[in-house]
């Protein structure tokens, strides 16, 4: 089954665009790069029967209950990071995995994080090693970069079904390398790197539709050893007009170190 749905493209510039977080000192508050809005038919794979894994799309949605029933404070990141870990030795063979990030996003205008709406991917190839490095310190860092190391997120709906702005995806198949443009990330305290998805009618969209609080999405979202990383954004698309449920999700970013090369 394929819908049609809205997001928003980057732009080639001639020089190098970013986005500010929290700029000006106010939480919340982002400045963007020109975006450029595009519909777009997405093929949702609850109705296809070819499937869809990490290994050939660098996404694979599954079941994956939580003992989790509030994501609010910090009690809860123990018991979540932990069946996370196990999800992800089991499921891509991490021989280390170190869960460093939560973001719970909700589509109100007077949210905090809300759903991002642009076509990305996480980090650049240089976003990633810095990264590396905050997160294990340079020694370290360089005994995982002799190996096989990869960034992965695992993406949850909170509470409700997605009815809108559900996650979307563009198979890395369908995308020419010039696509990729490289935008600087702007934190009060810090500065990343990730990648940007200019628009192209050969791109191939797809999404999982009326994801619950039981499911997850992971996904690839950077790989020392040339595993694609995936395109992926916020769905301007509606399920049910008639349910007025607000899009609330929680992504978790991940560090992980395999056992051997892909």
């Amino acid at each position: 089954m394929t819908r049609t749905a809205t997001v928003n493209y980057h732009v080639h510039k001639p020089h190098r665009q970013a986005f500010e977080l929290d700029a000006g000192g106010m939480a919340g508050h982002l400045v963007s790069p020109e975006l450029v809005s595009k519909a777009v038919a997405v093929e949702d794979v609850r109705a296809t029967a070819v499937p869809v894994t990490i290994a050939s799309d660098a996404v694979e949605f599954t079941t994956l209950k939580t003992q989790v029933r509030d994501f609010a404070g910090n009690a809860w990141k123990p018991t979540y990071n932990a069946e996370l870990t196990a999800t992800l030795s089991d499921r891509l063979g991490a021989r280390e995995v170190v869960v460093f990030d939560h973001t719970v996003r909700i589509d109100d205008q007077g949210a905090e994080r809300k759903p991002a709406r642009n076509v990305h991917s996480d980090y650049s190839k240089d976003g990633a090693e810095q990264r590396l490095v905050d997160l294990l310190g340079a020694e370290v860092a360089a005994e995982w970069a002799q190996g096989h190391y990869g960034f992965v997120n695992v993406w949850r709906p909170v509470e409700q079904p997605i009815n809108s702005a559900p996650l979307g995806f563009v198979r890395p198949s369908s995308v020419d390398p010039s696509d990729w443009i490289l935008l600087d990330l702007i934190y009060p305290n810090r500065k990343g790197q990730i990648m940007g998805l200019v628009g192209n009618p050969e791109h191939e969209w797809i999404y999982q539709s009326k994801m619950t609080p039981d499911e997850v999405a992971i996904f690839n979202i950077y790989d020392n050893q040339g595993v694609p990383s995936i395109a992926h954004s916020a769905l301007d698309l509606v399920e049910d007009p008639g349910v007025t449920t607000i899009r609330k999700s929680i992504e978790s970013r991940t560090l992980v170190r395999y056992y051997r090369g892909p």
